[in-house]
C-alpha cells in the first residue's frame, strides 16, 4: 500500500532549479514529521532536510541549507523540497520519508517511504 507520492523530479542544469513534491494518500489523516532523503549512485540514502510538525527543520550541510528549502502543507499532508543552485553532485534519487503518521481508520504507521523520484544534474 502506497502512502508517499513523490514528484517533480527531472533532469536541470547546474545552476538550475527543481521543485520536489510529495503528498500522502488519502488514507493518511495526520503525519509527524517528514523528511526528505536521496541516494546518489553507489553510495547510501542520506537525509537532505527533516521538518518537524511543530515547524523546525535541519539541513545535512551548511551548503544544503543555503540551496534547498523545506516546507510542507499538514492540511494536504504534503511536503516540498525547493532545490537552488543545483550541483551535479545532487544527482541522485530522492526519497520521500514520513514518520508516525496515522490512518483514517485510526491505526498508527511508524514509518513510510516514498517510491523516489530521479534528480540528475548535469555539469
Amino acid at each position: 500500500q502506497v502512502h508517499l507520492v513523490e514528484s517533480g523530479g527531472g533532469l536541470v542544469q547546474a545552476g538550475g532549479s527543481l521543485t520536489l513534491s510529495c503528498t500522502a494518500s488519502k488514507d493518511i489523516y495526520t503525519i509527524n514529521h517528514m523528511a526528505w532523503y536521496r541516494q546518489a549512485p553507489g553510495k547510501e540514502r542520506e537525509m537532505v532536510a527533516h521538518l518537524t510538525n511543530g515547524g523546525i527543520s535541519t539541513y545535512a550541510s551548511a551548503s544544503i541549507k543555503g540551496r534547498f528549502t523545506i516546507s510542507r502543507d499538514s492540511a494536504k499532508n504534503s511536503a516540498y523540497l525547493q532545490m537552488r543552485n543545483l550541483e551535479p553532485e545532487d544527482t541522485g534519487v530522492y526519497y520521500c520519508n514520513a514518520d508516525r503518521l496515522l490512518t483514517t481508520r485510526g491505526s498508527e504507521l511508524f514509518e513510510a517511504w516514498g517510491q523516489g523520484t530521479q534528480v540528475t544534474v548535469s555539469s
